[in-house]
């Protein structure tokens, strides 16, 4: 039986095919070439296997393989989950999404590091927010903080054109006002919000059973008729020259008085609101507007830039209607919002709504070192689609998208209903941990959007506005509504420990502000009111203006007598003295007339009554 040659681990192969020129010795010696070659294959495979590795770099091991075979079979049928943002970026893998116009490439990862060329990133604000030193040194009293906004330059303004146009309507029967009587007409006004009078008509205010003493102690009801009617702003003859380039001619030299004052009392914080507001009117007037959406619906439009923590008016403008020409302004919203943080130190953040909020304010703004974060509409042509749609995403789920300079979010707040927001603050895909999971970037836009808000809401509270037909006069109230919240935001601040723990500060500091006001004309009034209370009420004003002056001469040549204490008929209880203490006495200041108990009063020999007189000032 013939043996066989072939090694056992030798693979098999194809019998040599035999030509009929081939001998049996060349059969032979070709199968031998054969099993060599293969001999020396086989070898160089078992030294291979020794030393393989597998695709992720770990030893092969043969009894591991059905393992390896089951994970792999698990991972392929495994669903892809969404790749996360910020592991995106760490691996430089970016996703990048093309605006509606293609002139803007947003990113689906936040950019980092060398990335970022951002030239703005303080802190806060360069200056110290609050009120100015000027403002602080100027703000001594209650009256004075409210007078730093309503300054005598515009109180010789509006005296002067109403006695212009009293002589015009009266002749020699006008009586000339002073800035006395304006500060009390403005006082009446003041004290008129304070009492919530504003729909009430003002013959019910000097009504002597129903009414307030004050408004009959101040003036005559047909002297507060009278100024009403006759306040001007500018001449009326010169009027319709400058009315053909100026709808705000008017009241335009008091506005820009006034709208110069607010930045420089005041510095406002990191954060500023700029929106519009509302003053209801529906008369005749070039500019008026309907806004449905507020609570009045017709009234003047003023774009206004306020602090958004204290809601301090920092600039404001009235918006007169179209050009000229009658076509509509392009990017009014951008050039709003320039023209009101014109002059705002570096450092600040603009929040505004989606009628103001564009990609291209927010790099305007960034020229200026300033930032801004507001809600965007859906029309804008810088918007990536992929951040429009919202079927098929959860309810409360975010998607960003990023340029080196912007960040914007798609929140989906309910189910097909998704927000834009657009931050130049920002640079993170920052997520609250709240049950919303609302982003950060949306939180600081809510906690800040409400500055022109409560402005609006505090001034309307105890609003000074008349029933008025002329415009103009509807614009002074307001100016003198935003004036007395903006000097109680300084007086507040200058003066931190002014009625601790109270809740009604406002109301008693319009109150004392009113009073304040309208205490000159008291003092000086010659006839007094026909009702008991405002008569005594005169009277107690102007004595106590008199215990404030010197003594005439008459009484300072009475000598020491005049320093006695005169002895009454009647017994009272003292009057310095605290009521708990209960004190009675017959005894009276010669002067002052009050009642006083011995432990209150002073007696004085001859020389020292004279040395008292002098030291006091009044002798």
């Amino acid at each position: 039986m013939a043996r066989n040659t072939t090694p056992p681990n030798a693979r098999p192969q194809p019998a040599p095919r035999r030509g009929p020129d081939f001998s049996a010795a060349q059969v032979l010696e070709q199968i031998a070439s054969s099993v060599d070659r293969e001999d020396e294959e086989d070898f160089c495979d078992s030294e291979e296997e020794d030393v393989s590795e597998d695709e992720d770099g770990e030893e092969y091991d043969p009894e591991r393989e059905g393992e390896r075979d089951t994970a792999a079979a698990r991972e392929r049928d495994r669903e892809p989950e969404p790749e996360d943002p910020a592991a995106a970026d760490v691996r430089g893998r970016r996703e990048t999404l093309l605006s509606k116009n293609g002139k803007i490439k947003w990113s689906s990862a936040a950019y980092r590091g060398p990335d970022l060329p951002r030239a703005v990133r303080h802190p806060g604000p360069a200056v110290t927010p609050g009120p100015t030193a000027y403002a602080a040194s100027r703000a001594l009293d209650i009256e004075s903080t409210f007078r730093l906004f309503v300054t005598p330059a515009i109180e010789r303004i509006v005296v002067d054109m109403t006695n212009l146009q009293g002589v015009r309507k009266y002749g020699d029967g006008w009586r000339p006002m002073d800035s006395v009587d304006l500060r009390a007409y403005l006082g009446l006004l003041i004290l008129a919000g304070v009492y919530r009078s504003r729909g009430e008509a003002a013959a019910s205010l000097w009504d002597a059973e129903s009414g307030r003493t004050v408004f009959r102690a101040t003036m005559p009801l047909k002297v507060f008729h009278k100024y009403s009617r006759l306040l001007r702003f500018d001449d009326r003859r010169t009027r319709p020259a400058r009315l053909a380039a100026d709808r705000l001619a008017a009241i335009r030299e008091v506005w820009d008085l006034w709208q110069e004052r607010l930045p420089a009392l005041y510095n406002p914080g990191s954060d500023l609101t700029v929106d519009e507001q509302l003053v209801p009117f529906r008369g005749r007037c070039p500019f008026r507007q309907y806004i449905p959406s507020k609570p009045a619906k017709y009234g003047i439009k003023s774009w206004v830039a306020c602090d958004a923590k204290s809601s301090y008016a920092w600039k404001m403008q009235v918006y007169t209607g179209k050009a000229a020409g009658g076509a509509p302004e392009k990017n009014q919203g951008a050039r709003v919002v320039l023209d009101l943080t014109q002059g705002l130190p570096a450092g600040h953040n603009v929040t505004c709504d989606n009628f103001f909020t564009s990609y291209e304010l927010g790099q305007r703004l960034l020229e200026r070192n300033l930032t801004v974060v507001g809600t965007v509409r859906k029309n804008k042509p810088e918007l990536p689609p992929a951040l429009l749609q919202s079927k098929g995403r959860q309810v409360s789920s975010s998607m960003f998208a990023f340029t080196p300079t912007a960040t914007l979010v798609s929140y989906l707040a309910k189910r097909n209903k998704n927000v834009l927001l657009l931050s130049t603050l920002h640079t993170e895909a920052d997520v609250s941990d709240r049950r919303d999971r609302k982003p950060a970037l949306i939180l600081d836009y809510n906690r800040n959007k409400g500055g022109v808000d409560n402005l609006d809401k505090v001034v309307g509270t105890y609003s000074c506005r008349r029933m008025t037909a002329r415009w103009p006069l509807v614009i002074f109230h307001n100016i003198l509504d935003v004036s007395s919240y903006n000097a109680f935001v300084i007086w507040r601040e200058i003066k931190p420990d002014w009625m601790p723990r109270k809740r009604n500060k406002r109301r008693v500091f319009l109150e004392q502000l009113g009073k304040a006001l309208v205490k000159p004309l008291i003092q000086r009034r010659q006839r007094l009111p026909r009702t008991e209370a405002a008569s005594a009420l005169v009277k107690v004003l102007q004595g106590a203006d008199r215990d404030a002056a010197p003594p005439p001469a008459r009484e300072r040549a009475a000598g020491p007598d005049a320093a006695a204490p005169l002895v009454a008929s009647k017994r009272k209880r003292c009057q310095l003295c605290p009521p708990k203490k209960d004190a009675k006495t017959h005894t009276a200041c010669c002067r002052c007339k009050k009642y006083i108990c011995k432990g209150c009063s002073h007696a004085y020999c001859h020389t020292c009554a004279l040395w008292a007189f002098s030291r006091d000032g009044t002798g």
